[in-house]
């Protein structure tokens, strides 16, 4: 075994990911997490009184065009096929998301072949708008007022806290739009749920003997002495203590109930009318498809904007907060002996194939700068 010991904040993905892949080449890995469970927000756990798999932070699903990630995943659990197929309410009808061929017919009480509804929806845009710089811009520009209203404006609202107006373009980073009767919501290669759930898996990846893993242990710098380097996955601006202020984020509020059969036929129900508070409602039990279970654990999500004490979910990076990680980045890089990785620690959104897959790349990248004697950068993806 090295001398090195390694500390590692967090036990989601990217502190299990990293923590074993240096275990594996014999360092000694501490990882501590503040609060009493693994997984971070990947967490799941069975409900007593159904038995249904829930995710316990809200659905998580795991889809990737990377075959190294996969095969790595699969090697930590038995990974069962699962297909996304969203709908959505809007106007007192159900939808299929995303917005595809049927969706539109179905709005629009049409019967158009896949050349038709493009014809027709380029009819419907707002082609005075050259360059869409917001959100409602870039909608408007690709699918028009109607599609716009009834799927986007009053999601991306509750789910944002801020008119579209506000937000930009590069949140609809393509038309979101198909042509066809596909509803798989992703379209990777590899797609899948683990059979017992992601706490398993992460359980899996953390058994290693050089491992050693600390719940309900908080991190301070002032503690981090006689490690040789630490990997941070927590918030940026908390190993700061927020000497600069906090970063913007979203969180989410889960109003749980139970139901005696199936609640909504889906796993994902989306509520686009700005009118129903909530933006989702979740039936777990259709998150894992294999499984037959009479009752049913269902969430009812709600976004609002992050406080302290509260889990930190989605970025904003609205221009304020990227002036304010800009200094945060500066005070970062000013560090030694720290690499900051995960959905927090560099305040990007992260699907979890690239959080593991930016985590190999660390882990790699460490071993092979102490086998050169060189620093460890402290961002493998700067944040900026």
């Amino acid at each position: 075994m090295k001398q090195e010991k390694i500390l590692i904040v967090g036990a989601g993905l990217s502190g299990a990911v990293i923590g074993r892949e240096l275990a594996q080449e014999g360092y000694p890995v501490e990882i501590i997490d503040s609060r009493g469970h693994i997984g971070g927000n990947c967490h799941t756990e069975r409900d007593a009184a159904t038995g249904v798999m829930v995710h316990v932070y809200g659905p998580h699903i795991f889809h990737t065009d990377d075959a190294e990630v996969w095969d790595y995943v699969n090697g930590f659990a038995a990974f069962m096929p699962y297909k996304n197929r969203v709908k959505t309410t809007s106007g007192g009808q159900v939808y299929s998301l995303p917005v595809n061929l049927h969706t539109i017919n179905q709005f629009f009480g049409k019967t158009f072949r896949p050349d038709e509804a493009r014809a027709f929806l380029e009819a419907q845009a707002d082609r005075t708008i050259a360059d869409p710089q917001t959100f409602e811009e870039q909608a408007l520009r690709f699918v028009g007022n109607g599609l716009y209203e009834a799927f986007f404006k009053g999601y991306t609202q509750k789910q944002w806290g801020c008119s579209p107006t506000a937000l930009p373009a590069s949140i609809l980073k393509r038309l979101p739009v198909r042509f066809n009767y596909e509803d798989n919501y992703f379209f990777h290669k590899y797609q899948g749920m683990p059979e017992n759930g992601y706490t398993d898996m992460i359980a899996g990846i953390l058994d290693h003997p050089n491992i050693t893993v600390k719940l309900e242990t908080s991190f301070s710098r002032n503690e981090a002495a006689g490690f040789a380097h630490i990997f941070y996955s927590g918030p940026l601006d908390g190993y700061f203590d927020y000497e600069l202020g906090r970063l913007g984020y979203r969180t989410l509020d889960f109003e749980r109930f139970t139901y005696d059969g199936d609640y909504q036929g889906c796993a994902v129900m989306n509520y686009g009318d700005v009118g129903v508070p909530y933006t989702r409602i979740t039936e777990h039990k259709h998150f894992s498809p294999w499984e037959e279970h009479q009752g049913s654990v269902c969430y009812r999500e709600f976004s609002r904007a992050c406080e302290p004490g509260d889990i930190p979910y989605y970025p904003i990076r609205l221009v304020e907060e990227k002036a304010q990680l800009a200094d945060y980045v500066a005070r970062a890089e000013g560090e030694t002996g720290v690499t900051f990785v995960g959905r927090l620690g560099t305040y990007r959104y992260l699907d979890m194939d690239v959080t593991i897959r930016e985590a190999l790349d660390t882990a790699r990248l460490y071993l092979a700068r102490r086998t050169e004697g060189a620093a460890m950068a402290t961002f493998l993806n700067p944040p900026l």
